[in-house]
């Protein structure tokens, strides 16, 4: 139950700002009289306090106990993201929406951290591909489940984040009271931290920037080069996060199969997806999409793997709030270094751009990767 309550808060994370993207459209008309920047923020703002909160979490860790920082994080998870039920200002909606990010900063670190510190190394490649899977499930879940409220009225979308009083009922029932310690003195630096984990973290933050030009591009861009209805991208993008989920699942057995050379799946896949995609062709899309999924599927539990395993127990507090903060940021950047150089490099009106300027970005990861490989080795399989 233990494993059942962490993985729990896996299910929540991934829900900070997409649960709310497809009701966005529905939300925009709600707020016509506000600035457009305001209304993306409701997305994206998020993002922003979840680095934040994840900078500050190893300071936060050696004064409070893993509990009692899950309960907080959970209880302002729930009341700040169904709050905005409730709400009729843009402003307050904003506010709340920030107090969620400091939420999500307090789980995330916990939801990947605490399974390293309860498990030994070699269970914990299952386990986070276990943590990614619910992280991908939860955002097929919360994403369906916002889709259908907001179609009854724009603020019924925001009763999705509900879901986080299952993981707020657990921890309260069966997650330890564990003291998770300060930083022993040579870890206590954010740059010593962030010069000892470095291969994860920049890493996971290239992965973020390579991965969300799916998300903020696809629509788009495959409603123009092809026939494809709405519904049928809708389905292809929900379709993507299935085949992360089924990756997770089966992540454990990944690893032991293809030990040396899992490092390297990542990059290659999404530079075979977003070569894919840049052909234009509706098979050559849905395939890319293929890809794009199974990449996303091995990368993120690849990198906790890693990052969990030189961490040790330590890895709650040391690590995994670099690997969030980096999650997030590269998020959050994406679109703001992607666009600006797939119009600088390749002119406004090929709307495939930002997928070429990804195949750059795919080479940039697969160079880091091989330059950072001998930090990023594996205690042999037992």
């Amino acid at each position: 139950m233990v494993t059942a309550t962490i993985l729990s808060m896996s299910l929540l994370t991934v829900m900070a700002g997409a649960a709310i993207a497809p009701a966005l459209g529905i939300i925009r008309e709600h707020f016509a009289a506000a600035p457009e920047m305001l209304v993306q923020l409701i997305v994206s703002l998020p993002a922003l306090f979840i680095i934040i909160t994840s900078l500050l979490f190893p300071a936060i860790s050696g004064r409070v106990r893993a509990r009692t920082i899950a309960i907080t994080g959970l209880l302002l998870y729930v009341a700040a993201g169904t709050g905005c039920f409730f709400v009729h200002d843009i402003w307050t909606l904003l506010t709340l929406r920030a107090i969620l990010g400091i939420a999500v900063g307090l789980i995330m670190p916990l939801s990947t951290g605490l399974l390293a510190y309860y498990f030994p190394p070699e269970e914990q490649a299952k386990l986070m591909g276990l943590s990614a899977a619910m992280n991908q499930m939860g955002g097929v879940v919360a994403t369906l489940l916002a889709g259908l409220l907001a179609t009854v009225r724009w603020n019924y979308a925001f009763l999705v984040y509900l879901l986080g009083l299952t993981a707020l009922l657990m921890v309260l029932a069966w997650l330890p009271d564990t003291p998770l310690g300060r930083q022993k003195r040579n870890d206590s630096s954010l740059l010593k931290r962030l010069r000892r984990f470095h291969p994860s973290v920049v890493g996971m933050l290239l992965l973020m920037m390579i991965f969300f030009i799916f998300p903020t591009n696809f629509a788009i861009v495959t409603s123009q080069q092809t026939a494809l209805s709405a519904e049928s991208i809708t389905l292809v993008m929900v379709g993507l996060d299935l085949m992360a989920f089924i990756v997770g699942l089966v992540f454990g057995w990944l690893m032991r199969s293809f030990r040396r050379a899992m490092k390297y799946f990542a990059p290659m896949l999404f530079l075979v997806g977003y070569a894919l995609f840049a052909v234009g062709l509706t098979w050559t899309i849905l395939l890319g999409a293929v890809f794009v999924g199974l990449a996303n599927g091995v990368g993120v539990p690849y990198l906790n793997t890693i990052a969990s395993i030189k961490g040790g127990r330590e890895s709650a507090t040391a690590v995994m709030p670099l690997l969030s903060a980096a999650l997030y940021l590269g998020q959050f950047v994406s679109p703001l270094v992607v666009s600006p150089l797939a119009t600088a490099c390749f002119g406004p009106d090929d709307p495939t751009a930002p997928y070429k300027i990804g195949i750059g970005l795919c080479a940039v990861f697969l160079l880091q990767v091989w330059a950072t490989r001998h930090f990023q080795s594996l205690p042999p399989a037992r």
